[in-house]
C-alpha cells in the first residue's frame, strides 16, 4: 500500500486515498471507534487499538494494547514505534466535571505529551460540534468563528483543539480535529439530517489527517453531504475532502417527522439541541459580537 492525500476532484476519487501509517487508535473499541475501524479497512497500514475495554474481534492489520490515556507512562510505551495517533478516547456526552477534566482533558493533554516523547507529529482529533452548540440553527458557523460551547463535554473539545494549536507551535505535531457531527449508524431525527456523517466520509477525513501535507493546527467539521448543513466546510473542501453519502439517503423514516424534546425553545433552536439544556433555565438569550467598529448579535432574545 502506497500513502495518497487526496485528489480534490470527485467524491469518487475519494476512495482512493489511503495511507501506509501505523497507526495508535485511541478509544478503538468504542461506538465511533469500531466504526473507524471497518471503515479504514484495506485503506491504512495497520492499527494498533488502545483501549482499556476489550474492542472485539481483531482483523489482520490490527493489535490491542489495553492501556489508558490518563496514564502517561502506558500510554507513552503503548504509542512507541508508532506513525501517527487517531485520538478517539474520552466521555462523548456530559459528565461531572471531574470525570471530563481527567479523560477528556488530562487525557488528550498525554496524547500530546506522549506523542512528544514518542517522536510522532501527526495526530488526528475527534472533536465535536458541540464546540458551538450554542449558535442558532439560522447560523452559518465556519471553524475561524468564536467556540461557543453548550457544555462541559464540548468545553473538553475546545480544550483539544487549543491544545493541538500549543503542540504545533512548541513541538511541530500536525493535528486535524475534526468536529464530527453525528456518527451514529443513520440520521434518526431532523437534526441528524444537518449533522450526520457516515463511515466512509468520516474515515476520509481521517485519511486526509494523516496525509495532507499542508495540515498544521486545522480544524474541519465531520459531516456528510447535506442540503441543511449549518456549517461552512470550506476548509475540509480546500483539503480534499469530498463527501462519498448525502445524510438524506441514509435516513430512518422519523428523521421527517418533528420530535417533541423538553425545553424546546432551546433544544429546537441552538445547534447542540439536547446538550445545550442540561442545566439551562429556559431562557434564550441574545449573545453580542464585539467588532473593531461596534457590536453585532447572533441569535434571537426570548
Amino acid at each position: 500500500m502506497t500513502s495518497s492525500v487526496p485528489p480534490g476532484g470527485s467524491a469518487a476519487g475519494a476512495e482512493t486515498i489511503a495511507s501506509a501509517k501505523s497507526i495508535v487508535l485511541t478509544g478503538g473499541a468504542g461506538n465511533v471507534g469500531r466504526v473507524l475501524r471497518r471503515a479504514l479497512a484495506g485503506r491504512i497500514g495497520a492499527v494498533r487499538i488502545l483501549d482499556i475495554a476489550d474492542p472485539g474481534p481483531l482483523a489482520e492489520h490490527e493489535s490491542w494494547v489495553p492501556a489508558d490515556i490518563t496514564d502517561l507512562a502506558a500510554l507513552t510505551a503503548a504509542v512507541e514505534g508508532a506513525d501517527a495517533i487517531v485520538h478517539f478516547a474520552g466521555y462523548p456526552n456530559e459528565r461531572a466535571a471531574e470525570d471530563i477534566l481527567r479523560v477528556n482533558v488530562l487525557g488528550t493533554h498525554n496524547v500530546y505529551e506522549a506523542a512528544v516523547r514518542a517522536g510522532i507529529n501527526r495526530v488526528v482529533q475527534a472533536s465535536s460540534n458541540h464546540v458551538t452548540g450554542f449558535y442558532p440553527r439560522d447560523a452559518r458557523v465556519g471553524v475561524e468563528d468564536q467556540m461557543r460551547p453548550d457544555g462541559l463535554y464540548g468545553l473538553s473539545k475546545c480544550w483539544g483543539e487549543l491544545e493541538a494549536g500549543v503542540y504545533f507551535e512548541k513541538a511541530g505535531i500536525r493535528t486535524l480535529a475534526i468536529r464530527i457531527g453525528n456518527a451514529g449508524e443513520r440520521p434518526f431525527d431532523p437534526r441528524g439530517l444537518a449533522v450526520w456523517i457516515s463511515p466512509r466520509d468520516l474515515a476520509q477525513l481521517v485519511l486526509i489527517g494523516l496525509e495532507h501535507p499542508d495540515i498544521d493546527c486545522t480544524t474541519v467539521y465531520g459531516v456528510s453531504a447535506t442540503d441543511a448543513a449549518w456549517w461552512d466546510n470550506s476548509v475540509a473542501t480546500a483539503l480534499g475532502y469530498r463527501p462519498q453519502d448525502r445524510t438524506v439517503d441514509f435516513a430512518a423514516p422519523e428523521a421527517f417527522q418533528p420530535k417533541a424534546s423538553p425545553l424546546p425553545q432551546v433544544t429546537d433552536h441552538f445547534q447542540g439541541a439536547g446538550f445545550c439544556t442540561l442545566n439551562h433555565d429556559g431562557a434564550v438569550r441574545r449573545r453580542r459580537v464585539w467588532r473593531a467598529s461596534s457590536p453585532s448579535s447572533v441569535g434571537d432574545a426570548s
